[in-house]
């Protein structure tokens, strides 16, 4: 049975550092909590406050309801096995109404509006499905939905980045039905799922090999066909898909934007990027944007704190840097 009162490794949680988007209203230097508790019901929403859209029972890509049942058995099918009761599962569920409430109020303070889209594809999801520590094979599916919210160790010194992080990197980039999506850094594969409810095709790469190769069989007990994973350096992005890239979502911490992504990216196309220092503050979302011409555009968005993107970023010099391989 999943435990609900494990203790979290504030190694872990720190090495994974990473809220993708920590950003200042988010971020705190308060020790993350020493242990993972059952869910209480969620508490009913202040008067007037915004209130998401809430659908009937979640249901699979394949028209099955998420339930108990169809949760366990997708976790043992992706190799993950895990236990929980009707009365846990319920738990879990009943948090998610306020999760999606804070996704909508926060989207709407930062950026003025909530996209239906991204408000959508955060509602089919099963965020629990995606809490899982797999260098310590268990389950955290109780702190889903979990406020405030924070990142969850993922083992191997990657994390599951809280929600809100989440919601404002997709809004900013805005994804659209018939677009391709490229994600550097798989991490849980939540940010791939996500973009997939809204994009005709998710790719994502992963540079830490046994989370990679464990991530990459987590989408198909979904239903979830449109989404391609490999394990890699994402510096070089992903040049065999030839057409390129409407929208590439950074997620982890880079020196500097490589260039093989500029490359790949559309006319059209949008790019949101942590650029500083490895573990210091100071990172900063760069958002890019290349016109018909393919010319790009560039803006400084907000303060954030991410891991760093290893490999080659870590080797190559801005000035040596270039598309391809030396």
């Amino acid at each position: 049975m999943v435990q609900f009162n494990e203790k979290i490794s504030r190694r872990g949680l720190i090495a994974g550092a990473a809220s993708l988007a920590a950003m200042p209203a988010l971020a705190s230097n308060a020790a993350p909590a020493a242990t993972t508790q059952a869910p209480p019901p969620a508490a009913a929403a202040a008067p007037g406050a915004p209130v998401a859209t809430t659908l009937s029972v979640p249901m699979t890509p394949n028209g099955k309801p998420w339930d108990r049942a169809a949760f366990e058995a997708a976790m043992a099918a992706s190799g993950r096995k895990v236990s929980v009761t009707d009365e846990q599962f319920s738990a879990i569920q009943a948090r998610k109404p306020a999760a999606m409430a804070a996704i909508e109020a926060y989207l709407k303070l930062r950026l003025g509006s909530a996209d239906p889209l991204v408000l959508a594809a955060f509602q089919a999801l099963p965020r629990e499905y995606y809490h899982y520590n797999y260098e310590e094979h268990r389950s955290t599916c109780g702190d889903a939905y979990d406020q405030p919210a924070k990142p969850w160790a993922l083992g191997y010194g990657s994390a599951l980045s809280d929600y809100l992080g989440q919601a404002y990197m997709t809004q900013v980039i805005a994804p659209k039905p018939g677009e391709i999506s490229l994600e550097i850094g798989t991490g849980s594969g939540f940010q791939s799922s996500l973009l997939s409810r809204i994009v005709d095709h998710a790719y994502s790469i992963e540079i830490i090999e046994p989370l990679g190769n464990a991530v990459k069989q987590i989408f198909g007990p979904l239903g979830y066909d449109n989404v391609t994973t490999k394990v890699g350096d994402g510096y070089y992005g992903w040049p065999e898909q030839k057409d390129g890239f409407d929208i590439i979502i950074v997620t982890c911490a880079a020196q500097y934007a490589p260039p093989a992504l500029f490359a790949q990216l559309k006319p059209g196309g949008r790019m949101i990027i942590p650029i500083g220092q490895p573990f210091k503050q100071g990172q900063v979302f760069y958002v890019y944007h290349k016109d018909a011409t393919g010319k790009i555009h560039s803006r400084r968005d907000m303060g954030c704190f991410f891991i760093p993107m290893t490999g080659a970023m870590m080797k190559v010099p801005a000035a040596q840097a270039s598309a391809t391989p030396a």
